[in-house]
């Protein structure tokens, strides 16, 4: 079982934790990472763009000459697509971008994440996130203590409103509950700081 530290939010060891082999000493799989990172970026994608078609451009009501003996191609419309102005064809309409795959690939992505910042010594365990203060400069403070101060993302199993409200002003950091892990947030980030409580409550999840 992997085996790490547990710090307090001075920066000082307080103790020793075993992670689940299950869960945080897997082999990371690259390919399911690599699918699970395109369907959550997929799902951010707005999906707003829009094109007309010759039935929505504005125009082209009248037949723009006779059908017949003019010497000129026939056209119904100057809207058609081949016309300057004329409509799209087959342009991008809104539309959504999301899908899932499927729970076990899911399950098995978060845990490759996970187990590759517990092998890359990019995963710090804190006993416990509880600022007595609503003041950004504590949450910083904790984070240096911590060496986790550029691109860390804290999770914590239950979200104490003190730090929510230091953390959400400092550039590169993220506070997530333990029941929002996700693979891209993990990925993304160069430090991964779970509570003990968290760490836990991941274990409890994906251990199953």
């Amino acid at each position: 079982m992997p085996k790490v530290a547990v710090l307090d939010m001075s920066g000082k060891q307080v103790g020793d934790i075993e992670l689940s082999d299950a869960v945080f000493g897997i082999t990371p799989n690259e390919a399911v990472l690599h699918e699970a990172v395109v369907m959550q970026q997929a799902s951010l994608r707005r999906g707003t763009h829009a094109t007309k078609n010759r039935a929505a451009v504005r125009g082209g009501g009248r037949k723009p000459w006779r059908q017949k003996g003019t010497g000129r191609a026939r056209h119904g419309s100057i809207r058609s697509p081949i016309w300057v102005g004329g409509g799209v064809v087959f342009g991008p309409q809104p539309r959504s971008y999301a899908y899932k795959l499927p729970k076990k690939v899911r399950r098995l992505a978060i845990k490759s994440a996970l187990s590759s910042k517990v092998r890359d010594n990019e995963m710090i365990v804190l006993d416990e996130l509880k600022l007595e203060q609503a003041k950004t400069r504590e949450m910083v403070n904790v984070l240096k203590n911590l060496g986790a101060d550029k691109k860390a993302l804290v999770v914590s199993d239950n979200l104490d409103e003190n730090a929510v409200l230091s953390t959400r002003n400092i550039p590169g950091v993220k506070l997530i509950s333990a029941d929002g892990l996700n693979v891209l947030d993990v990925l993304y980030h160069d430090k991964l700081i779970l509570t003990r409580g968290a760490v836990n409550r991941v274990e409890e999840v994906l251990g199953q």
